[in-house]
């Protein structure tokens, strides 16, 4: 399907994409149950994720795989020969180490090429390696994630890019544990440069050749949200048939090796897996961005753009909040960042309709057209991508249909359609955790992800769906009334705009919603009228900053008058979210249950009363 709609009324119409033409199977079963399903089966995938590096080694060994910065802030290009010869020599090395399933390899820093080919070197011999967030080992007071994780998978050599920054939490969790460090190692055995001088033996082909879709490919974990995090068994049938999934939705690649310019983190399956593998299913070039998605390093992410020309984009939606304004200021950025674009896509939370339209405007303001806006719905148990949406929107929130091979099953669960999964790109079970794998897939052999979903249009199934909520995260009022959390944190955000970063819905067994919101500080600041490194509190409590929020509260009621949608109450609350205590995900979004538990006595002053609460 090639997208060149024109646009509604005033609008520019959308650029040419050649995306799928999804095509439905629906039934319906038991209780209600209503089973979707494409009716293009998903053509045949590699068995092993190996496969496609040897196939581009082969057809296009000079062409960049990865590149990152170095220390003198130049491209470091590694092209898919190169990749594929050190691949083999790295594989060597870790046989030699010893590694298996019940030892595999553990990465603790972010994503740079020694990262990139430590995983195609595992991945290659059939080791399992796990991606473990950074912040475990850098932001953690008493490393206590870092000790969950290694207690999950109990790693046989752990690999850093720096002993000076990830040594002290090494040494704390597991001292006598074989390492290896790009920089700082202690002695030869620890570098790696050494042990990418390893002679590769005829062993190692042969253990790639001993690899089949079951063989695990890495372990990725959970947040963790309802306790310690899980270790997610992803095989090679997972993510070779995921990316047949993503290569059979976004068919333009089939035609055009993408080009991606992305700094999502390796540690999550969104980074990890769609980003990292797409470029090798697809013969595709991946820039690593060393910026992030904040106001403080969003300035190498605009540098990086001003070079590299993506042809498909990622990010979370504050991602797209804070580049905006150096898109807006910077004619040279909105010309190379729109120029091959063909896609933008987003996920990890709802998107603001502000940003949707803000993203819109520039590109039909630098090209003529507008850039073709996508989102969609998976999980790290899913490899991740499930549903996709890649027509042409006029709002934000879509998250179309299931993918080819993918199974969607949806079961009337009080007032919601309770989403659940089966396919080729699930995972089998969580590591060493049986009854934990029981729990996630119903009778049928199902994954239950947790989400609940609407319809896009009840009398035509093929519009996709919209995100209803985390079914996990909904409660009841103590008059037994259902509150749907997900649709009221989109609306609560929309409505406030740019001031409100996040927020968290509370009133569990209580009278009425409350809400728990975590603002721009420097919006507050001009809001007051006063320097922006005011004391928070005093900008909560700031008479203007109270009169602002308590008129748009008495609004956002006004539109919602019944129990269930009504939010009666806010709080302020500092500091943000914390990715350590599990309350913020890797993918940018809120964890919810994380913020009620950690900032209960936030939640009893929402509901006793205080001058720093603001209610209608």
């Amino acid at each position: 399907m090639r997208h060149a709609v024109p646009g509604a009324k005033g609008q520019a119409p959308v650029r040419p994409v050649r995306c799928w033409t999804p095509k439905i199977d629906v039934r319906h079963g038991q209780n209600g149950s209503i089973y979707i399903e494409q009716s293009d089966p998903l053509p045949d995938y590699p068995e092993r994720i190996a496969d496609m590096l040897q196939h581009w080694a082969r057809h296009a060994p000079d062409r960049t795989l990865f590149a990152d910065r170095g220390p003198d802030g130049e491209w470091r290009r590694l092209s898919y020969v190169d990749a594929l010869e050190k691949a083999r020599r790295l594989g060597q090395f870790l046989m030699d180490c010893g590694l298996s399933s019940s030892a595999p390899l553990a990465i603790l820093s972010g994503n740079d090429l020694e990262h990139a080919l430590l995983s195609l070197a595992a991945v290659y011999i059939g080791i399992p390696y796990a991606a473990i967030s950074p912040a475990y080992s850098l932001l953690s007071d008493d490393f206590t994630r870092l000790r969950e994780t290694f207690g999950a998978i109990r790693p046989g050599l752990v690999f850093a890019s720096d002993a000076e920054r990830f040594g002290p939490a090494i040494d704390t969790v597991a001292p006598e544990i074989a390492r290896l460090y790009t920089k700082g190692a202690r002695t030869p055995e620890e570098n790696f440069s050494q042990a990418l001088a390893t002679d590769p033996s005829p062993a190692v082909d042969e253990a790639c050749r001993a690899v089949t879709g079951d063989t695990i490919a890495k372990f990725l974990f959970t947040s963790g949200s309802t306790g310690s995090p899980k270790a997610v068994i992803n095989s090679n049938r997972m993510i070779c048939s995921n990316q047949t999934m993503v290569r059979e939705t976004y068919t333009y690649f089939k035609d055009e090796p993408p080009m991606l310019v992305d700094w999502a983190p390796w540690h999550h399956t969104a980074g990890g897996n769609k980003l990292f593998y797409m470029p090798l299913f697809n013969g595709g070039t991946l820039y690593i961005d060393d910026g992030r998605p904040t106001r403080k390093d969003i300035e190498m992410t605009v540098r990086n753009l001003k070079e590299i020309a993506p042809t498909w984009y990622f990010n979370v939606p504050k991602g797209y909040e804070v580049l905006i304004p150096h898109l807006e200021a910077d004619a040279e950025l909105r010309k190379n960042f729109f120029k091959d674009l063909k896609m933008l896509w987003y996920a990890g939370a709802g998107m603001a309709q502000h940003t949707w339209d803000a993203l819109e405007r520039l590109a039909a303001e630098t090209t003529g057209e507008r850039v073709l806006l996508g989102t969609g719905l998976g999980a790290t148990e899913t490899a991740p991508a499930a549903l996709m949406c890649t027509w042409p929107q006029e709002q934000a929130g879509n998250i179309g249909l299931p993918c080819k091979g993918v199974s969607l099953k949806l079961v009337p669960f009080d007032g919601k359609l309770d989403t659940r999964l089966k396919g080729p790109n699930i995972t089998p079970s969580y590591w060493n955790a049986p009854e934990v794998t029981v729990e996630a897939f119903d009778e049928e052999g199902y994954y239950r992800l947790g989400d609940a979903l609407r319809f896009a249009d009840p009398d035509d199934l093929t519009a996709g769906f919209f995100f209803d909520g985390r079914t996990a995260e909904n409660f009841k009022l103590d008059t037994g009334t259902w509150v749907s959390t997900g649709a009221l944190r989109t609306g609560f955000i929309n409505y406030f705009g740019e001031v409100v970063r996040e927020v968290a819905i509370a009133g569990a067994d209580r009278p009425y919603i409350g809400a728990l919101v975590f603002p721009d500080t420097d919006r507050l600041s001009q809001l007051a009228g006063v320097d922006s490194a005011q004391d928070p509190n005093a900008l909560f409590t700031h008479p203007a900053v109270r009169a602002h929020f308590q008129e748009k509260l008495k609004g956002l009621a006004a539109n919602n008058t019944g129990s269930s949608t009504r939010i009666k109450r806010m709080i302020f609350v500092d500091p943000p979210p914390s990715m350590d205590r599990g309350e913020m995900t890797d993918k940018g979004s809120v964890n919810q249950r994380a913020v009620l538990r950690n900032r209960h006595e936030w939640v009893e002053e929402l509901y006793t009363g205080s001058d720093r609460v603001i209610e209608i």
